[in-house]
């Protein structure tokens, strides 16, 4: 009260000092030479001829005499004033007087400039002090509180996660009945960190908890903390605490949180940077003296390893919720969900469709099926079919077909016996993953392709496996080579290489599958991804070391050169045979390639020769399935 009453004087105090600065320079907004003088002075100077000229508005007069002093008065009703100021040469002005305006409207007029200003003031004032989202308001939450009338989100529309899923069931369970678990001492945890790779379904999952929850949800992402004003972080995490304990018990979701939750001292020096604080703000709230009872912190990462240890220990993130990529029954269960919402043909099955995609997210598939629906639509057709999808998963992860580009003969041949490299390379390699399908129809950046399909998801990759696909991948080089001549061959390569390069390196430096160097990590560089740390980072292998080790991925390639080499030359005739293939039908699955080497050529029977559309020459594709497992590429 004492504190109110201080401010009610200051504001009077301030508002008096206003009025007197405005009526100040209201009474000299007009010439201060003119003198007031009596009427009848008025009428004798103008007897005396001392006056040179009058202004008359209404019954106002004002004038100067004959030496420039200026003068005002004020005439009743003279009767012959104009005649009587004729007579003695007065120049004469004449004009109308003013209008007359009611009292309250003339002091609302004058007044309000400073009326204005003094609102603007108090205004700028009010928000420096205010609320959130307000203008000078920076240092507020920017959490928004979920809006019922929004479309809910459950659990039902989660599939595929369903360990994840059922993690975060219990803490939903836990805010609709607590009594469930504190009578047997249990306590909620106080925050869930959603972990793992990008579309596997975190920030659905956080979505699916609010629409179960029935709490408050806020929801934030990791850069709303980050402003270009110092302190204004730390300030936005203990306002967005202090707005969820108002709302207790509910739920704050803090999306990408590794845009605030990074390594403190990752920067050159280790200084106490604006996100340093903000970090030590939100651990502090998370878990510090004050509790804050009834407030769940969910938070999604798809870079757990960036983030600072403090902030992942119990107390804290209590849990760790890994999202991983479906196997395959998860990823039909997603492709049933968002298979819902289109019109689908009976004969497409989702299992099918589901082997054919592994190692694809649950945004992946979500685009299939998107891809899929819209390809039909441009087809017009009523309902999505197997085709449309297969159509689909070639597009999403190879791009379309580019049938327009002109290519020359030459090239087509180039293309052709390359892809068949790898074709009869991965044929005669029994490590290799079966092989789905062979296009020298240019996708994409990419000439052509060749599909290697695994049977069932592969966890692991074992040794003899590598050296195979080393193998694989070497094929099109390597048969540019034999039929070309060694001075022929192109860069068409350049992809195959790097792959086999990078697979004979890791199997040195970091899976331990080189006799000569043992099971020892030479390679560390990909674990520290901050400027920091790799400034820091020693050498950890001697000159010998490292010569030992390109000695023996060389080794490693070139034994894989060896084998491939011996595989097309012994089967120099296959090669011919898919190549011409190749060319004359420009996509062939592995059917037609096993039919091929048989001598059985393949039929295209997708096309009604009594149809008035024009039948496509046998170079056209007939995609069936496509593969996230690397293709190989001309």
């Amino acid at each position: 009260m004492k504190n109110f009453s201080k401010n009610i004087v200051l504001w009077i105090i301030i508002g008096l000092l206003l009025v007197g600065l405005f009526n100040l320079f209201q009474g000299t907004s007009y010439n201060q030479s003119a003198k007031n003088i009596s009427f009848s002075d008025f009428i004798a100077a103008t007897n005396s001829g001392n006056v040179s000229e009058v202004v008359i508005k209404g019954n106002n007069v004002e004038g100067y005499f004959d030496d420039g002093r200026a003068f005002r008065t004020y005439s009743p009703n003279y009767p012959n004033l104009v005649d009587k100021l004729n007579e003695q040469g007065v120049k004469i002005f004449a004009e109308p007087s003013e209008r007359a305006m009611h009292p309250l409207l003339s002091i609302l007029l004058s007044w309000f400039p400073m009326l204005l200003l003094i609102g603007v003031w108090i205004f700028f004032m009010r928000q420096m002090q205010g609320g959130g989202g307000k203008a000078l308001g920076f240092g507020k939450s920017k959490a928004k509180l979920l809006n019922e009338s929004l479309e809910k989100v459950t659990f039902n529309d989660v599939a595929g996660i369903d360990e994840a899923k059922q993690e975060l069931e219990e803490v939903v369970e836990f805010l609709k009945d607590p009594k469930k678990f504190s009578r047997l001492g249990g306590k909620i945890p106080r925050g869930a960190l959603l972990v793992g790779p990008p579309g596997t379904g975190k920030t659905l999952l956080a979505k699916a908890i609010a629409g179960e929850a029935n709490v408050p949800f806020f929801s934030i992402s990791g850069s709303d903390f980050v402003e270009m004003f110092v302190g204004v972080g730390a300030s936005r995490v203990r306002d967005m605490f202090e707005q969820g304990k108002k709302n207790s018990p509910c739920i704050i979701f803090i999306d990408e949180i590794d845009a605030v939750g990074r390594h403190r001292g990752a920067g050159l020096g280790g200084g106490n940077d604006e996100r340093e604080q903000t970090l030590n703000q939100l651990l502090v709230e998370m878990d510090g003296f004050e509790t804050n009872v009834g407030v769940i912190i969910v938070a999604a990462t798809n870079r757990p390893d960036v983030l600072d240890p403090a902030l992942l220990r119990p107390g804290r993130f209590d849990r760790q919720v890994h999202v991983s990529l479906p196997d395959i029954i998860g990823r039909e269960q997603i492709l049933k969900v968002h298979m819902k919402k289109i019109k689908i043909s009976q004969s497409v099955k989702t299992r099918t469709i589901a082997r054919g995609t592994p190692g694809f997210s649950g945004a992946d598939l979500a685009n299939l099926v998107n891809e899929a629906a819209l390809i039909a639509a441009r087809k017009n057709k009523r309902m999505v079919t197997s085709d449309d999808f297969e159509d689909a998963k070639d597009k999403v992860y190879m791009g379309a077909e580019r049938r327009s580009k002109v290519v020359s003969e030459e090239d087509k041949k180039l293309t052709a016996y390359h892809e068949a490299g790898h074709t009869i390379a991965g044929l005669n390699s029994p490590k290799v993953d079966p092989l789905h399908k062979v296009t020298i129809i240019p996708r994409g950046s990419a000439g052509g392709v060749t599909w290697f399909l695994p049977e069932k998801d592969k966890d692991y990759r074992r040794m003899d496996e590598l050296k195979d696909q080393m193998v694989m991948a070497l094929g099109g080089r390597i048969a540019e080579e034999i039929i070309f001549g060694k001075d022929k061959i192109s860069s068409g390569a350049s992809q195959d290489i790097k792959q086999i390069t990078s697979i004979a390196r890791s199997m040195v430096t970091k899976l331990g599958m080189s006799d000569k160097l043992g099971t020892l990590l030479y390679d560390s560089s990909s674990e520290e991804v901050f400027l920091g740390h790799s400034v820091a980072q020693s050498k950890n292998i001697s000159e010998v070391t490292a010569n030992l080790i390109d000695q023996e991925v060389k080794k490693l390639i070139d034994d894989a050169n060896t084998k491939c080499k011996k595989i097309l030359t012994e089967k120099i005739e296959d090669l011919h045979t898919v190549a011409k293939g190749l060319i004359e039908y420009e996509t062939l699955t592995f059917d037609e390639v096993k039919d091929l080497l048989k001598g059985i050529p393949p039929s295209r029977d997708d096309f009604d020769d009594n149809s008035d559309t024009p039948k496509p020459s046998p170079t056209s594709s007939v995609p069936k399935t496509s593969n996230k497992i690397s293709p190989q590429t001309q």
